[in-house]
């Protein structure tokens, strides 16, 4: 059970990284750095976009109109976190015994 939990905090850590390229991706897409028309780059935008955006539209969803901020990438970092801490403060302990 042990083996479960430690493959659950590394899915979501890799989900979190995946987040974080995510949002780096936009930003640079948003300032025209990279270049949208490149098949291989526009394949990574496409592989970031359906990963995340299923996570991310119930919290936009839930979320005021910010303007042009979106920080939803931010409160799905902090579940991610809080589920993460709560996994290991309250499962762990109970395997460990």
């Amino acid at each position: 059970m042990l083996a479960l939990l430690k493959t659950i905090d590394l899915a979501l850590d890799l989900y979190t990284w995946i987040l974080i390229a995510s949002a780096i991706y936009s930003w640079l897409y948003a300032f025209n750095v990279i270049n949208s028309s490149n098949r291989f780059v526009n394949q990574i935008g496409l592989f970031l976009y359906n990963v995340t955006e299923p996570a991310l539209r119930p919290i936009r969803r839930i979320m005021p109109d910010l303007g042009g901020i979106d920080i939803s990438p931010i409160i799905l970092l902090l579940i991610i976190y809080f589920v993460r801490q709560l996994m290991w403060s309250t499962l762990a302990p109970m395997l460990l015994m």
